[in-house]
């Protein structure tokens, strides 16, 4: 699960750290993005583009949005197959939270990487209606915990390598195998408080 996470960093940084070009208008960095919130993702059409979706997919059986989708069944689920094919993004963080149940109370985790200024969570986007009103809209890729997360919860975000960022954002890459490793195959240096 991943229902929080931070982006306290300034555009040029993001800009950089993507090499990508700015299409979002207004931007403010925040230590708290949650759930139905626009945030910033990265996505790859003609070129590499910063844009600001909406975190979520609305359905017709819930009144909570969608915000992740498991990495073992991406492929498979109706929700979520064709964007996992054709619509990959990645969203930029500096931390994400998960809450660790201790004596029976929730305790906010911060998480972060020990070597990474920006790192990148795997996403995918779709246009969905809301209310009245279409946005750009995006889920989070969650997988099984690691060993230094597993303590504080069984899932997490699938994190992406720098040089799989390429693969991952392409809209020609279709290799299904390919891209779910890239999905479980990130190791880094976990930082906890």
């Amino acid at each position: 699960m991943c229902g929080r996470y931070s982006l306290d960093k300034e555009m040029d940084d993001i800009i950089i750290r993507y090499k990508a070009v700015n299409k979002t208008g207004e931007y403010s960095p925040r230590e708290e993005v949650f759930p139905t919130d626009h945030a910033l993702a990265v996505i790859e059409l003609n070129e590499r583009e910063i844009r600001s979706l909406k975190w979520g997919f609305p359905t017709s059986f819930s009144k909570r949005p969608l915000i992740n989708a498991r990495s073992e069944t991406i492929d498979k689920k109706d929700t979520f197959k064709d964007a996992f094919l054709n619509r990959r993004c990645i969203i930029p963080v500096d931390t994400y939270y998960e809450w660790e149940e201790v004596n029976g109370k929730k305790i906010k985790r911060r998480i972060s990487l020990g070597d990474s200024f920006i790192f990148s969570l795997a996403g995918i986007y779709n246009i969905c209606t809301w209310g009245l009103e279409k946005h750009l809209s995006f889920v989070i890729i969650t997988t099984a915990a690691n060993e230094k997360i597993a303590n504080i919860h069984d899932r997490m975000p699938s994190i992406l390598r720098k040089e799989d960022e390429k693969i991952w954002l392409n809209p020609k890459e279709d290799d299904v195998t390919l891209l779910k490793d890239i999905l479980t195959s990130f190791e880094g240096d976990f930082i906890v408080s």
